[in-house]
């Protein structure tokens, strides 16, 4: 019989929380259309805006300036396109710039040609080049408003971006700016006023809720992309079609949970740091990417030197733990990770990451700890071969 699996990849998908789940099957059981008038529809309503209001108390926000959508990448592809609107005029986004180790979703571009998108780099912990930042805004200032979108934080390497300052050079060059927080929800506490930010993007799977929902978040409600989807006018216009309303509830539920579980980090922090001493145990050439550098208290990404991530990953699922390669978000590929690229770790080709939750426990640790000795003493017996 097959032995006890063991989870680590919650930036992958976190487990849905029991809240989650009660909420989303309380939301199963109520056929109406949120949209509707009578009772049924209204009490549908409710469940929506009593899930806005607890994903705007996650970041802080006004629930008016809560938009929900399928997912967060969604919600970037909204984002980042050239047509904005400022209440009711049009307004033309010029530039945009990413940052070269962020998601796909974002890195990308969305809407913008190719030639309109400008990627900052980052330094070996994976920072992003704030001069390099500046200069290009400066730069471009001339063509018009610039929206500089980048993570909080990495989602391979956990590494936080310095926020306050990437908001206050952009905006003193004019730009939006919007944060992807999608790794950063739940995990540690921020503000998007605080953050100095104009929008914020979101996942519900992330923090514990259901895959399907994600949101955009925005200080204010009179700068806005142009609407997402046009018909009946859901969402204050900006998304129509029919909500997804048990999705949104388990999103809502979820959102409470953690923000409630903000409180958990420094004991999330010490397990992972116990994990890291683990591999420095087994491997002593081993690299933790952006160790250096403000990382979530949850994930570790490294690499062993002389062994593929692609090897080391099949030999801790034969093991029954569940680690990612990187990113889960590139069709289930491993192979290089543009992150190390970007951060000049290129030549590792790839790393694996540990990512935990306030449900981890010493059992999950213990496994890890004993698949590190089978790798190890096999990478041992090969080299002496």
């Amino acid at each position: 019989m097959p032995g006890p699996r063991f989870y680590l990849d919650h930036n992958a998908s976190a487990p849905l929380k029991p809240a989650a789940r009660s909420a989303m099957l309380a939301a199963l059981d109520d056929c109406a259309n949120p949209s509707s008038v009578h009772s049924e529809g209204r009490a549908a309503r409710r469940v929506v805006e009593d899930a806005r209001r607890s994903v705007a108390a996650l970041v802080n926000a006004d629930p008016a300036n809560v938009v929900f959508t399928s997912g967060a990448t969604e919600a970037a592809s909204w984002l980042l396109r050239p047509n904005w609107r400022m209440g009711r005029a049009p307004l033309q986004i010029a530039r945009l710039i990413v940052c070269a180790a962020d998601h796909p979703a974002t890195l990308n571009g969305g809407s913008f040609p190719t030639d309109h998108v400008t990627r900052i780099g980052v330094d070996a912990n994976g920072m992003a080049d704030l001069n390099a930042l500046a200069q290009a805004l400066a730069s471009e200032r001339s063509e018009g408003v610039s929206l500089v979108a980048m993570h909080l934080a990495n989602n391979e390497t956990g590494v936080i971006q310095s926020a306050h300052e990437i908001s206050a050079i952009a905006k003193a060059a004019g730009a939006v700016v919007a944060f992807d927080v999608v790794q950063a929800a739940g995990r540690i506490p921020f503000d998007i006023s605080a953050l100095g930010t104009d929008f914020l993007i979101l996942s519900s799977h992330k923090i514990g809720g259901p895959k399907g929902a994600g949101a955009l978040v925005s200080a204010g409600g009179a700068l806005m992309p142009e609407a997402l989807i046009k018909g009946g006018g859901q969402e204050h216009g900006h998304r129509a079609g029919t909500e997804n309303v048990p999705a949104i509830a388990g999103f809502g539920s979820a959102a409470a949970q953690v923000l409630i579980g903000l409180g958990e980090i420094d004991a999330v922090m010490a397990l992972r740091n116990r994990f890291e001493a683990a591999i420095r145990a087994a491997f002593e050439d081993a690299l933790i990417f952006g160790e250096d550098a403000p990382r979530l208290p949850n994930t570790s990404f490294f690499a062993v030197p002389d062994m593929k991530a692609e090897t080391l990953q099949i030999a801790f699922d034969l093991a029954g733990i569940a680690l990612s390669a990187g990113s889960a978000c590139s069709s289930g590929k491993v192979g290089p990770s543009h992150v190390l690229e970007a951060m000049g770790h290129g030549r590792y080709g790839g790393a694996l990451r540990i990512s935990i939750g306030a449900e981890t426990g010493e059992a999950e640790l213990a496994a890890f700890e004993a698949a590190l000795t089978g790798i190890a003493a096999r990478r041992a017996k090969g080299r002496a071969a």
